[in-house]
């Protein structure tokens, strides 16, 4: 459907003037001769090339999950036939979560013409070529008429034409004489191509001619001792299919060629993965300072506000020494950066194997919300006066984060970096998708950076005494702002109760109710042992037992089954996101907005509850016949991980618009109804 409507669409375009060279708005054509005198009964070779204007390209023959690839229609002298387009080796390229196979610079597509004998002189060959030119945001048919007088002859090459011709025939693929072998197994196809030295290889992609597999899924790429393996996600179709064919782009070091090649099914041997290749390390100071600030202005988000009031409370009861102050800062931002660090390395590992992964990942495991319930809700307690800690340390049972000193300073800032991760805040996105392309080492330097810029108002109070000066004197009024504080904490354990009901059922969510309770029950006969200065050790172990044992005990639970349906905001209608939705309302010319969400993120809610729920501006959408698309990353979803991958973004809210001019602006990350309802279609 995609592929006629862009036909359509090029059939309205106007041919340029006929003539062997043709400048369209997007790219340059060119129909050229091997010979300028072809021999009667012999083919001879003729070469359209395309130059697209740079940040442009065009299409291969299969052109991936959009694009269309270029149409010929040859005016022949009677008699006369023309073979199909021999294609260069082309390029991926990943735009929004569609894989397209491309040309970004000059290329030429070669074809055999063969007169018949006693062919006429002299003739005009001609062609009308209709193609799809695109950029990042926007797509452009075009279309020209070319034509070259030829004169029938003894096939002398043209001198003028050699050049044209010897790079084109080195870009074509070489023919691989031996076949390859394929095998398809749990949604898998794992493909074996016979190759001399495969250790020298440093990065390959197999281009199927059909639609055996998945054009964006990851492919996986091993050797053995003669051949490359290939592993990505197959199409249903792949399971029937009796032969694939298609090119393998090889790549050893600067040396790139194709090799077209046909696999029949068989016995597909186990691979060592290739060697990792090389990655671009250019941008790595930018991407830092944006997660320094990104990190530094997450202090003030919605989703870290709970832990600021830890931060608070420890910073007016600090009357220590100036060494000690500096101690606690450093302890405090050691604990940030190991966080952010560790967290950031599980994204990097799981970007790296080809799985999609972002900032929160760990968010999408109901596991890890039940824990952050329960330990919310305990610091709650504490804070509403239920129970107290021994802030001489003697007690069982105490909270880490409360310890006095730089011990205590170290865990606090391991629970801020922790629950500060369903946040994505400015400068944050284009840092944290950089970090997932850089070489490890230095992507792990960009997660550091952002526990750097988090820690850094407790770093600069720690080092600064000025700062030091001007918090407020500890007092009576303490114990009041320490009571008030329990509000948001506890707010933030119902809050996550109830992301907790919608990522594990209602079973999970009764789970983790009779966890609460328990913990509640734990700490509350702490307290009373407490309050008559008896050991609290059994109480305390109630109340671990009841932390320890609920996400262990989640794990048993089923997780229920996974709606697909979607429901905007509001009155706002909506439908659940895919990349071949997308890619079907952006060839229909259809306006559309597309965000992503989940449950465990604070900004995406404030703007569902916000903006998005207004009646104006679903109204408006109605009106301007803009469609909605909404991804749900409440849990694990490959498609969409990989979609803001491909957006070099880590993590959520993402709000994109798609005009029906094909162009595609990304929105502020908190939205306003006057911002929605002036996108213009």
């Amino acid at each position: 459907m995609l592929k006629g409507l862009l036909l359509l669409l090029m059939a309205l375009a106007l041919p340029a003037y006929a003539q062997p060279v043709s400048q369209q708005p997007h790219t340059k054509v060119e129909l050229v001769a091997e010979t300028r005198t072809p021999a009667p009964g012999k083919p001879f070779t003729v070469a359209v090339v395309m130059t697209p204007q740079p940040g442009w390209h065009t299409y291969w023959k299969n052109p991936g999950d959009s694009g269309i690839e270029t149409r010929a229609k040859w005016t022949l002298p009677a008699g006369a036939t023309a073979g199909d387009f021999r294609y260069p080796v082309p390029k991926t390229y990943l735009v929004s979560g569609i894989m397209n196979h491309v040309y970004g610079t000059k290329n030429a597509l070669l074809a055999d013409i063969t007169l018949p004998a006693g062919a006429p002189t002299p003739f005009t060959l001609a062609v009308k070529l209709d193609w799809l030119v695109c950029d990042e945001s926007l797509c452009v048919p075009e279309s020209a008429t070319l034509s070259l007088p030829l004169t029938p002859g003894t096939g002398a090459p043209d001198p003028a034409a050699t050049a044209t011709f010897a790079d084109a025939r080195a870009a074509l693929p070489r023919t691989l004489a031996e076949p390859g072998h394929f095998a398809v197994a749990n949604g898998k196809l794992r493909l074996a191509i016979p190759f001399a030295a495969p250790d020298k290889v440093t990065a390959a992609h197999f281009f199927t001619l059909g639609e055996e597999v998945q054009y964006a899924a990851p492919q996986l790429i091993g050797r053995t001792n003669n051949a490359l393996i290939i592993e990505t996600a197959a199409n249903p179709s792949a399971g029937a299919a009796q032969a694939i064919a298609g090119v393998l782009r090889v790549e050893q070091g600067e040396e790139v060629f194709g090799l077209a090649l046909t696999a029949t099914p068989g016995t597909v041997p186990a691979a060592t993965p290739l060697a990792p290749k090389a990655a671009d390390s250019s941008g790595f100071g930018l991407a830092f300072a944006l997660a320094l600030a990104g990190g530094l202005l997450l202090n003030v988000m919605p989703c870290v506000f709970p832990i600021l009031s830890l931060k608070a409370l420890s910073l007016a009861k600090s009357g220590a020494s100036p060494a000690a102050a500096r101690s606690e800062a450093l302890a405090y931002t050691a604990g940030v950066i190991l966080i952010c660090t560790a967290l950031g390395g599980v994204a990097i590992a799981l970007a790296q194997a080809g799985a999609g992964a972002g900032w929160a990942v760990q968010l999408q495991d109901p596991r890890v919300i039940l824990l952050l319930m329960l330990l919310t809700l305990a610091i709650g307690l504490n804070f509403a006066g239920l129970f107290e800690i021994d802030l001489a340390g003697k007690g069982a049972g105490q909270s880490l984060a409360a310890k006095p000193g730089a011990q205590g300073a170290f865990w606090t800032g391991v629970l801020a970096a922790f629950v500060a991760t369903p946040c994505t805040g400015p400068f944050m996105a284009g840092a944290l998708g950089a970090a997932l392309v850089l070489p490890p080492a230095l992507g792990l330097a960009v997660f550091a950076g952002l526990g750097l810029g988090l820690a850094l108002p407790f770093l600069a109070i720690g080092f600064i005494p000025w700062l030091r000066r001007r918090l407020p004197k500890p007092g009576a009024w303490m114990l009041t702002f320490r009571r008030i504080l329990a509000i948001p904490m506890l707010l933030t354990a119902l809050a996550l109760g109830w992301v907790l009901g919608r990522q594990a059922g209602v079973d999970g969510l009764a789970l983790g109710l009779l966890a609460a309770l328990l913990l509640g029950l734990g700490l509350w006969w702490l307290g009373l042992r407490q309050s008559a200065f008896r050991p609290g050790w059994l109480p305390a172990g109630l109340a671990a037992l009841a932390v320890v044992a609920a996400p262990v005990a989640l794990a048993r639970i089923p997780a229920p089954a996974s709606d697909n349906a979607a429901e905007g905001p509001g009155t706002l209608k909506a439908e659940a996101f895919s990349a071949a939705r997308l890619a079907e309302l952006q060839a229909a010319k259809t306006p559309i907005f597309v965000y992503f969400t989940a449950d465990w993120c604070l900004t995406c809610k404030v703007n569902e509850r916000g903006a998005l729920s207004r009646p104006a501006v679903a109204d408006y959408f109605a009106r301007a016949g803009i469609k909605v698309l909404v991804g749900d990353w409440t849990r694990p979803d490959a498609e969409i991980a990989k979609f803001l991958e491909s957006r070099g973004r880590a993590g959520i809210p993402l709000y994109l618009f798609y005009r029906s001019d094909g162009r595609v602006e990304e929105l502020p990350q908190l939205l306003t109804v006057d911002h929605l309802t002036g996108l213009s279609a």
